[in-house]
């Protein structure tokens, strides 16, 4: 399954929707936003795409209740979970949250195949050694939005948990 990872679009649904619809011109079939959406308007323009898009609200809260009612009436593509998310997807366990700290302690139980944060703005891809002698692959894919860093998403197999940062299209 490929899958595109985005975070902190601080209201910027340009440039999220450039890098989803990217994503999805390359077989991406899910979306997981790590937070800091902000408005719930913003991902109004993913809803034509059709993807499945699991987002979590991160520090800049923005308007939940909004963001809720949206995921209800979006048909199952926008689907809200709060502060954090516990995902099975293609049978992997995926955990998303917005702080990176919050992350990589999570990638250490060993319970998740892939963590998926954000809010530091700073693209990174790396395998944390876990309590169970493995690795866990932690992904933070930048900030869509381009605020004091690139443009940048994560698009990647979830099957192999092979991902690769990408710039956004403009």
């Amino acid at each position: 399954m490929k899958l595109c990872i985005v975070s902190d679009s601080h209201d910027r649904s340009e440039l999220l929707a450039a890098a989803v619809a990217e994503a999805k011109a390359e077989g991406a079939e899910a979306v997981i936003h790590c937070g800091d959406v902000i408005g719930p308007n913003t991902l109004r323009g993913l809803l034509p795409l059709g993807l499945p898009v699991h987002v979590i609200h991160g520090n800049n809260l923005g308007d939940p209740v909004a963001m809720a009612r949206l995921a209800a009436a979006s048909g199952s593509v926008i689907r809200y979970h709060g502060g954090d998310a516990r995902l099975e997807l293609a049978g992997h366990r995926v955990f998303v949250v917005h702080y990176p700290d919050y992350g990589e302690a999570m990638a250490t139980t060993g319970e998740w195949h892939l963590v998926c944060c954000g809010h530091s703005h700073q693209a990174e891809i790396r395998r944390v050694r876990n309590v169970k002698g493995g690795l866990t692959l932690l992904v933070n894919p930048g900030t869509v939005a381009g605020i004091g860093a690139p443009a940048t998403y994560a698009l990647g197999d979830l099957d192999r948990l092979e991902f690769a940062i990408r710039p956004v299209p403009r």
